[in-house]
């Protein structure tokens, strides 16, 4: 919350400041127009402040409503130097004080870009949407599925969405703009308005480092970030907490990626995609993604992908902890119609219906190197489901994961499993009726290569590998032994190399 002071006069009563873009900018009761977006850039050149802004206090509420103190620490000096030799701007520090962040980043569009520097460790709490004539026509994702719809009645995608529900806190991105957070928050008050913080459009592109970004609450994807199909956005060192996307059917409760995005170093705790067909609890891929280092917890989902869904994009994931995600299907992560590589990765105690650890459906789900343990299906396929696609599993463990149904450690329906230099051991199956504590393949094929099926429980036989109208292979170097109650036998297709 900001105070507005005039003069000596007695302060007005506390509200919510209003700000609105639209050839010029409106703050509380304030209207500059005159100036227009040129006037708003030409003061941020000079302290980030707008006649009358500068008599906006640093004044902040924490998420509780309460008063207080809006940073840890002294406020950056603004500026925005030359860089010798370059022939471009330098970096704008940003006091600690949302609505100066709001002006430079209107600044900042209005100049064709430039590069922030948020004030160490200061708490940015928005309290509303900021509100613009937003020229947004749904880019060029929207006009190919309006295309398709006019060609093919019913067979595209839904809609786009009421623009009312379409909100940030932050102005628009829409040119290349880098934020580094120095520590900082920026968080939505908890008694606020739905909205996301960042929503970049066609052609914008967004940098954000060392940050965190708290409670975001969008009626559509994106619960504190949303990347359009034309847009680009990087994130490194940034944590995305307690964020939630209320979408029927999209999602993406920390990030919604439609884009291309890459994520480093980063961190997804405790988001929801609580749509009722809601994806990606922690974050929502629909375009093209490249994430290394990272970690997903506590986030979940009401369809699929608690810690990571892929919808339909394309997603390679390097050096990943994915650890107490839970949905539907796919408790860490999920690849629904999308091309997913996985590698060096963990999935660790994540909980669904259907694949705990992972759920591969009409998908390529690649993954190398992996660590898969400890994960909880009530249905079927306690570590992996896999569906109607193709999973090679190379140099992996699926360890310790448990089923309600069938697959303890793997079920694969109609899909082409390969089973390379990996062990699937110690995973049970234990239903009254479960079968295949360590395998279970259902059409399809199943073929293991210099790997390991051992140890593994189911509650009817077998124990480690059930076939039914799928086609089974073990070559020579693999082993199938000490399973319970058999290791291949009763299953309904015979398979070679496994015996008993």
């Amino acid at each position: 919350m900001s105070t507005y002071r005039r003069g000596d006069r007695a302060a007005r009563p506390r509200r919510r400041p209003r700000w609105v873009l639209a050839g010029g900018l409106l703050a509380g009761s304030l209207v500059v127009g005159a100036a227009g977006v040129a006037g708003v850039a030409a003061a941020a050149d000079r302290d980030l402040s707008l006649p009358g802004l500068g008599r906006l206090s640093a004044t902040a509420r924490d998420d509780d409503g309460r008063g207080g103190p809006q940073r840890d620490g002294d406020d950056a000096e603004p500026g925005r130097p030359q860089t010798p030799g370059t022939g471009k701007r330098g970096v704008v520090s940003v006091p600690c004080d949302s609505a100066k962040l709001i002006a430079a980043l209107v600044a900042a569009n209005a100049e064709g870009g430039a590069e922030l520097r948020l004030a160490p460790k200061c708490r940015y709490v928005l309290t509303e949407a900021f509100h613009e004539t937003d020229q947004y026509d749904g880019g060029i994702r929207d006009a190919r599925e309006a295309a398709d719809a006019a060609e093919t009645p019913g067979d595209a995608d839904a809609p786009p969405h009421n623009p009312a529900d379409d909100t940030a806190g932050l102005p628009v991105i829409y040119q290349p703009i880098v934020i580094d957070g120095a520590g900082a928050t920026i968080a939505r008050d908890a008694q606020a308005a739905a909205f996301r913080f960042f929503t970049v459009r066609d052609g914008g592109e967004l940098t954000l480092r060392d940050m965190e970004l708290h409670n975001g609450r969008s009626a559509i994807e994106g619960g504190s970030v949303h990347v359009v199909h034309g847009a680009t956005a990087v994130v490194e060192r940034v944590t995305v907490t307690q964020s939630t996307s209320l979408s029927p059917e999209g999602g993406g409760g920390g990030i919604f990626n439609d884009g291309n995005m890459v994520v480093t170093d980063s961190t997804f705790v405790g988001n929801s995609a609580s749509g009722a067909a809601g994806k990606g609890g922690g974050l929502l891929n629909g375009g093209v993604l490249t994430l290394k280092r990272s970690e997903f917890h506590h986030n979940s989902a009401n369809a699929y992908g608690g810690g990571l869904g892929n919808y339909r994009g394309a997603a390679d994931v390097e050096s990943t902890s994915f650890r107490q995600n839970s949905a539907v299907q796919g408790g860490g992560l999920a690849s629904f119609s999308a091309r997913t590589k996985v590698s060096d990765t963990e999935l660790l105690n994540n909980t669904a219906q259907v694949g705990g650890g992972a759920a591969n459906s009409d998908a390529v789900l690649v993954m190398r190197t992996m660590t898969i343990r400890g994960n909880t299906s009530t249905v079927n396929g306690g570590g992996i489901s896999t569906v109607k696609g193709l999973t090679p599993l190379d140099d992996s463990v699926v360890e310790g994961n448990t089923t309600h149904g069938v697959g303890g450690g793997i079920y694969a329906e109609k899909a082409n499993l390969l089973v390379r230099g990996s062990d699937v051991t110690g995973n049970e199956a234990v239903g009254a009726t479960s079968r295949g504590g360590g395998i279970y393949a259902s059409a399809g094929s199943v073929a293991l290569y210099t790997s390991k099926v051992t140890r593994n429980a189911a509650t009817v036989k077998p124990g480690g590998i059930f076939a039914e109208h799928a086609q089974a292979k073990i070559d020579d170097e693999s082993v199938v032994v000490e399973n319970e109650p058999t290791n291949c036998e009763g299953g309904a297709v015979p398979i070679a190399h496994c015996f008993r």
